[in-house]
């Protein structure tokens, strides 16, 4: 009796802003490790995801969204942390947003035009994960889009699913597995990321903050762990939130430090829901100009985060 072979490998989530690529790794995973907000752009880091299966073990890399950088170094740096996941891959699933494309052709056409080359340049096979099949009327709206897909990326697969609603899943898993290369399992069973748990910790006290803040003021905030101790009754964290601003800071911090409460207790609840053991985190807001253009603060920032 013939056996499949066992396979292993990694494959890059790849996609513009707000098309739900952590939403999908943490569909695939089968629990929450990337942090998720309505906000585009609230990836700035590769995170890798670890899924096994029965016949293989598939390393899923996060991506922040792929865009036209402007502005800030951190912007750049975002940007090339997505291009640098082609380098560790074996294939590329592309994570589009159906409704909007339908809403917004010519929005389309520029990010097929964004991706085509870099893409092509990998050499990689290429999935299409055609996202958020649940907010159209009707499944048909999607076919001239995905006949548009076809004919920029022929070849391709494209599989229609809805990250949210856990749809298609199946299918795609199926599909990602067939392009990896036969070998052995790295990680063991149980291992659910590479990333190193101050980098999570600093991930969803971040994502709180872009959930607590409006407008533009989350795109202005860092999170570093300066200080982890483990303890036989727990973790003791203190994280500093960096504004770049004054002003800032007071908005962070909120009305009798009713914003900054907030955050730290969510984030807290997560933390411990992760760690599976009592938290007690700290938080606080210092003032750092101009920190989005600071190369240095910026690569030490990338340490601290394991990037």
């Amino acid at each position: 009796m013939s056996t499949s072979p066992h396979r292993f490998g990694h494959i890059a989530l790849l996609g513009p802003p707000n098309a739900g690529k952590s939403t999908l790794l943490n569909a695939l995973l089968g629990q929450k490790l990337a942090i998720v907000s309505p906000k585009p752009q609230t990836t700035r880091n590769q995170l890798a995801g670890i899924l096994t299966l029965g016949d293989a073990q598939i390393v899923l890399i996060d991506t922040p969204g792929v865009h036209v950088p402007r502005g800030s170094r951190l912007n750049s740096r975002i940007v090339e942390a997505a291009w640098q996941a082609l380098a560790q891959a074996q294939a590329i699933v592309l994570v589009l947003d159906c409704p909007f494309y339908l809403q917004k052709p010519d929005l389309l056409e520029k990010d097929i035009k964004l991706l085509s080359r870099p893409v092509e340049r990998s050499g990689l096979p290429v999935i299409v994960a055609l996202n958020k099949l649940d907010a159209l009327a009707d499944v048909k709206n999607m076919l001239p889009v995905m006949a548009r897909l076809g004919e920029a990326w022929p070849g391709a697969e494209i599989v229609p699913v809805s990250a949210l609603k856990e749809k298609g899943l199946d299918q795609l898993l199926s599909v990602m597995t067939a392009h990896l290369p036969e070998g052995d399992s790295l990680y063991p069973e149980d291992e659910l990321t590479t990333a190193p748990m101050r980098f999570l910790a600093s991930e969803i006290i971040r994502e709180k903050l872009f959930l607590a803040l409006s407008q533009e003021l989350p795109y202005n905030t860092a999170v570093a762990i300066e200080h982890w101790q483990d303890t036989p009754k727990g973790a003791r964290v203190n994280a500093v939130i960096y504004v770049s601003r004054d002003r800032h800071k007071g908005m962070v911090i909120g009305k009798g430090g009713k914003v900054l409460k907030d955050v730290g207790s969510k984030a807290r609840q997560d933390l411990i829901e992760l760690m599976g053991g009592p938290v007690h985190l700290e938080l606080f807001v210092k003032v750092r100009e101009g920190w989005t253009e600071d190369e240095f603060f910026l690569n030490e920032l990338g340490e601290e985060q394991g990037s």
